[in-house]
């Protein structure tokens, strides 16, 4: 287990890197090139598939790839159901995906998502190496993570950290809940991270401290705690998941811009809780640190002698815990729902 962490961590920081490298080439190429905005690159191919409720266009970049185009194709659908899955349907009616081929490279990187451009409600557009293997596709976290983006209302950069935060929360669950993931890796993993948004000396709360940790973990220990106490406070009838589906009900999505009071405010709506506007108060404007040590004891999870973590479902709150990566009506989007459509040149 110890081994499968430390590949694991590697395989994130590489693709971290391999994200800024690839990032800061593909913006110098499109100034180069074609001179305008990503959604106005070059497209040789595309395709189109359906997932809960939303048609979203696959396009392809130039270039070659090792791997057959249906690979490509299926990773994005498998991130495209996650998603669906969490919230109940594809947050968005239409999405324009562009992936980029990166030459003598492997792995994916350099995700980015914006909210109404070039006619699309979302549009995403990620990097993909010449050399990709599936089983990089198959363990990768970016596209989900990029999908998530979609399914809450634009922010200002001060509120940047819940749109990270988000996004870093809910993709291993939303993958664990489509059945791509066991229980046991995610919560391993957040076991292991979380303590990377604690605050540091000199922090002035989510609102206005912008450091990595801050913003990823920061946020996404905002909503591991907002999650557990919702779930609290209502005997686990409702949790995050339906505060972010309220919000989403709403009209909350990546192509408007909303006051993030707003959101919270529906979300706490959805869930009859004050959860999310108390804890917002809470720690916009202070460095308010979460008790991760008491989060984990109630939800039984704790490290093993080998590096991973060992679930207790003794623990006074497992049911939370179990609750949280249930999948509440996975069934609606799967099965006939998956279609893909014909193939077409661009």
């Amino acid at each position: 287990m110890a081994g499968d962490v430390a590949v694991h961590d590697r395989r994130r920081f590489c693709s971290l890197l391999f994200a800024s490298a690839i990032e800061a080439l593909a913006q110098r190429g499109a100034r180069a090139q074609w001179g305008g905005p990503p959604w106005r690159a070059p497209v040789a191919s595309s395709r189109t598939v359906t997932v809960g409720g939303a048609s979203i266009q696959i396009d392809f970049s130039a270039g070659a790839i090792d791997l057959p185009p249906d690979a490509i194709i299926d990773w994005v659908e498998h991130a495209a159901r996650a998603v669906a899955t969490y919230y109940g349907r594809y947050p968005v009616p239409r999405e324009r995906v562009l992936v980029v081929f990166v030459p003598d490279e492997s792995g994916v990187g350099g995700g980015t998502t914006w909210g109404d451009v070039g006619g699309m409600p979302a549009f995403t557009r990620i990097h993909v190496g010449q050399h990709t293997k599936r089983e990089d596709l198959a363990d990768d976290w970016m596209m989900t993570h990029e999908m998530v983006h979609t399914a809450f209302p634009s922010q200002t950069d001060e509120h940047h950290w819940i749109e990270e935060g988000l996004a870093t929360y809910i993709e291993p669950i939303a993958r664990v809940q489509a059945g791509f993931l066991p229980p046991e890796r995610i919560w391993r993993d957040m076991f292991r991270d979380m303590r990377k948004g604690n605050p540091k000396d000199g922090d002035r709360g989510l609102d206005q401290t912008h450091t990595w940790g801050r913003t990823y973990w920061g946020g996404a220990q905002f909503c591991l705690l907002a999650d557990v106490t919702i779930r609290k406070l209502t005997r686990n009838a409702k949790g995050l998941q339906d505060a972010l589906r309220g919000i989403l009900g709403a009209g909350g999505t990546i192509d408007h811009e909303w006051p993030l009071t707003k959101a919270f405010s529906l979300g706490d709506e959805a869930t009859a809780t004050h959860v999310l506007m108390n804890q917002y108060g809470e720690m916009a404007n202070a460095p308010k640190p979460v008790d991760l040590d008491a989060i984990w004891k109630d939800l039984g999870v704790d490290a093993d002698a080998n590096g991973g973590v060992r679930l207790d479902d003794a623990a006074p709150f497992a049911s939370i815990r179990q609750a949280i990566t249930r999948a509440p009506d996975a069934a609606k989007n799967r099965g006939s729902d998956n279609k893909k459509q014909k193939a077409r040149s661009s």
